[in-house]
């Protein structure tokens, strides 16, 4: 990705008029003010003050989020908008807008790179790139339009938003199964009551992920129930494959439901904060299909640094790679992570408050369940002697490149 000024564009939105619009009729001016905010999108200082925050934040002023935060959360929905499922190939013509926006912006890869990966040229994946801009530009002009419409929701919408952000991620290792099992144990005495027959097809294998298992619970129970209560009696068919990771339901919607949502809007919140793929389509016959698409368990890297910025930098670098990037801002959080995920690998800064990484090293080597874990010093205290002497695998020192935790990753043999 360019690196761009940190100095914003005027912060005057111009008027929807013929002269300053695009071919979605949308103001050119926006679209510069959308492609600025996608370069930035990981600088949240950058966006707190970005005209586009400021446009939103007068409009949702008692919302529970910074301006900043919203801005992101709202260029995050308009990209995943154009995502047409993911059943449609990574190189499918309909899925290319998406597909250049997230490996553009939010992977970090060139345009160069990105259309090599996509199958296209460089002049192409420059045209569609430009489309893609104006279609997020587009959505959120839509959403502004929609804004004083919506303001009924907002109460409500900001306090499940609310209570959703006070939860505090608790990530493990766990059984697929166990939670699907879980689930429908949850839902069965409904499932009696509507003359519903759960029809289960598991794999005798377990289906590994990390994953909070009380979020990931809520949204299987909600979306069974969604189900249960709106299919007509018989039989619902579930069926969870090992080999992508997903969990399909079939069922025939009552006609009542047959235009009904199939997702409650908290489950939807909630999928999203796990990183889950959910989609819903009307197959012939008026059969309905719903599937999920869920994070397969992967090499795991517990990341401990106070510094936020550079988790959410691990993540992007390790987005292609499959890796659960799992982050703690401070030592003591740290090891307890450690001990409870048993990771991969973990990646450790040195100066921190409260607890530096010295003694977080230590700790860990000490403890039976860490002491085999492969460690990382990543710190701008550049002292391999000592961290060697203590039990580091590996120093890399700050400043990152991708590259720089690909190659130390390799080298622990975690990818």
């Amino acid at each position: 990705m360019c690196e761009t000024s940190r100095q914003h564009p005027g912060t005057a939105l111009p008027a929807q008029d013929s002269g300053t619009t695009g071919a979605d009729g949308v103001s050119k001016k926006l679209v510069e003010h959308v492609r600025d905010a996608l370069q930035h999108f990981f600088d949240l200082g950058y966006l707190q003050e970005h005209p586009l925050a400021q446009v939103q934040d007068a409009q949702t002023a008692h919302s529970v989020e910074v301006a900043g935060q919203r801005l992101r959360r709202n260029l995050a929905a308009a990209i995943e908008s154009l995502n047409p499922g993911f059943s449609v190939p990574l190189r499918a013509p309909q899925a290319r807008l998406h597909n250049l926006l997230v490996l553009h912006y939010l992977e970090g890869m060139t345009v160069q790179e990105a259309a090599y990966k996509l199958g296209v040229g460089r002049r192409q994946a420059h045209r569609d790139l430009r489309r893609a801009v104006e279609s997020v530009a587009a959505v959120l002009s839509g959403q502004r339009l929609v804004a004083a419409s919506a303001q009924r929701q907002d109460a409500q919408t900001s306090s499940v938003c609310a209570e959703i952000g006070r939860w505090v991620d608790r990530p493990s290792r766990t059984d697929l199964r166990t939670l699907l099992e879980n689930a429908l144990t949850t839902v069965a005495p409904l499932a009696a009551q509507r003359q519903i027959t759960l029809d289960v097809c598991m794999p005798a294998e377990p289906v590994a992920i990390l994953v909070d298992m009380g979020i990931a619970e809520q949204v299987l129970v909600s979306v069974l129930s969604r189900a249960i209560s709106h299919a007509c009696s018989g039989p619902l068919d579930l069926l969870l494959s090992a080999d992508q990771v997903t969990l399909t339901l079939n069922y025939y919607p009552a006609p009542e439901f047959a235009s009904a949502p199939a997702f409650p809007a908290v489950a939807t919140q909630l999928a999203d904060r796990l990183g889950w793929g959910m989609e819903w389509v009307d197959e012939a016959q008026g059969l309905r299909t719903i599937r999920f698409a869920i994070k397969a368990f992967g090499p795991t890297i517990v990341v401990i640094d106070d510094n936020e910025d550079l988790v959410e930098l691990f993540d992007r670098y390790l987005t292609d790679q499959a890796c659960q990037v799992v982050a703690a801002t401070n030592g003591q959080d740290g090891l307890r992570m450690a001990q409870q995920l048993v990771p991969d690998a973990v990646v450790l800064d040195i100066m921190m408050p409260e607890m530096h990484g010295w003694d977080v090293l230590q700790q860990l080597r000490a403890h039976p369940r860490t002491a085999r874990i492969p460690v990382v010093i990543c710190s701008v205290i550049n002292d391999p002697d000592l961290a060697l002497c203590l039990g580091a695998s590996l120093v890399l020192p700050k400043p990152i490149s991708r590259t720089d935790v690909l190659t130390a990753l390799h080298h622990v043999g975690v990818l």
